[in-house]
């Protein structure tokens, strides 16, 4: 894992870049060309599959499944009792964890207000009314590895908020069609029927066009791989989105009373998602950037997934020597980390001075892998800078606020010239008269 100055990480690894600037490997360029016949972009790939799943319905998901995922069934759903199955005979070690984790989701959830309000105070009653969505979408990646979690951090708060219908997809193992049992247990758990082995781009097209079997969606969430992400952008209009779920990412920031093995694990088991994740540790300590180097070399041999972990920490990742911890939390600030962990001696003494980060983990013992399972909050959060504007997942995600006008005769007799004016200085002379009308009364 390589040490940066600051001026060397502003030009490489904390350099943002849009999702049109995402590396894409002669691999997938070549995996396209084979399932699609020709020289495509991924963004052009999408886009054919998005257009044939709108026009061929159940029809062309089979295709789809077929090329991609050597698997076409007659239906896509799997039976609810599967569902019920699977969280009956799962492990009840892993059971427990899951029951345990979905408890504290669901306390963090029931702790966020929705508040629907009214107000005489300007005449006549104003307000807001909060109401859910009616029908979601919840996206579940599984292609490299089963991820219960994410099942219960998106459908949980999605229950809380009162959504009536919740529909999940998951990519299922190739050629045989099945979905991780766990996976299944969890969405037993967190109250879903609702299941279709069905991933990548054909997914997001089918819950947002809908076909003959699957109703299509309000809105659709959860993280996935580039393919899933662009077809989230392309239907984003059709139906809404909770976001671009970019690569994954931690910072953490450190001073020399930080435990050096502690903050190389934090970093490897960010590193360990994806070849594109991004872990990055800002310390002024060059004592400590040099033992978290040789921890970070002396740990990944042991890792199952070594290979992934250490193409991650060579292109997005690496230890940055900052002048003192201010100029780490302004360099935190500007980045918008997905996860930022405060390894500091007072991490309280910092949190006012930290404006962008998707989550903030205080301490040592607030170490990152706890919000990816169990902390409370769910581990959806905003990737790729977009911690500067975006929030994590929450219930507002999943209601809409309605704002309520009840105004009484005499406001509106007032106000009635006033909205005239502004009107005709728009050059709106009908929305003028429909105002004059009142006002004379």
């Amino acid at each position: 894992m390589r040490i940066y100055s600051v001026e060397e990480a502003q030009k490489s690894i904390l350099k943002r870049r849009p999702l049109d600037e995402w590396p894409v490997g002669e691999r997938v360029l070549d995996s396209i060309a084979r399932v699609f016949g020709e020289r495509l972009t991924p963004e052009q790939a999408v886009q054919r599959i998005l257009r044939e799943v709108r026009q061929g319905g159940d029809r062309a998901l089979r295709e789809w499944s077929q090329r991609l995922d050597d698997f076409a069934p007659h239906s896509f759903r799997v039976p609810p009792q599967e569902l019920q199955e699977a969280l009956r005979t799962l492990d009840p070690q892993v059971r427990q964890a899951l029951e345990q984790a979905a408890a504290r989701i669901e306390a963090f959830y029931r702790r966020q207000p929705l508040i629907s309000w009214m107000s005489q105070d300007l005449g006549g009653v104003l307000g807001q009314l909060v109401r859910p969505i009616r029908r979601v979408g919840l996206y579940v990646p599984g292609g490299t590895a089963p991820l219960p979690s994410t099942v219960l951090m998106t459908a949980i708060p999605a229950r809380v908020a009162g959504v009536q219908e919740i529909a999940i997809t998951v990519p299922p193992q190739r050629g045989s069609g099945q979905v991780s049992k766990v996976t299944l247990a969890a969405a037993a758990l967190a109250g879903v029927e609702e299941v279709y082995a069905l991933g990548g781009a054909q997914a997001i097209a089918a819950l947002a066009f809908g076909t003959e079997s699957i109703p299509a969606v309000d809105k659709i969430f959860g993280p996935g791989n580039l393919f899933v992400t662009l077809a989230k952008r392309q239907v984003f209009g059709v139906v809404g989105i909770d976001g671009l779920a970019g690569p994954t990412e931690t910072m953490v920031i450190a001073d020399e009373a930080a435990r050096p093995d502690w903050v190389a694990a934090d970093l490897l088991a960010q590193a360990e998602h994806d070849v594109l994740a991004s872990a990055i540790l800002l310390t002024p300590s060059g004592s400590l950037a040099q033992a978290v180097q040789a921890e970070v070399a002396r740990q990944i041999k042991s890792l199952p997934r070594g290979e992934i972990v250490a193409q991650a920490l060579e292109h997005q990742s690496g230890i940055v020597l900052t002048r003192d911890l201010h100029q780490a939390v302004e360099l935190a600030n500007a980045y918008g980390a997905e996860h930022l962990c405060l390894a500091v001696r007072q991490p309280w003494e910092w949190v006012d001075k930290i404006t962008a980060a998707g989550g903030l983990f205080l301490g040592e013992y607030s170490f990152e892998v706890l919000g990816d399972y169990i902390a409370g909050p769910s581990h959806v959060m905003p990737t790729g800078g977009t911690a500067r504007f975006a929030s994590p997942l929450n219930l507002m995600d999943f209601v809409r606020l309605i704002s309520l006008v009840a105004l009484d005769e005499r406001t509106a007799r007032s106000l009635a010239p006033l909205a005239a004016q502004l009107a005709r200085a728009e050059g709106l002379e009908a929305h003028a008269r429909a105002a004059d009308q009142r006002a004379i009364v």
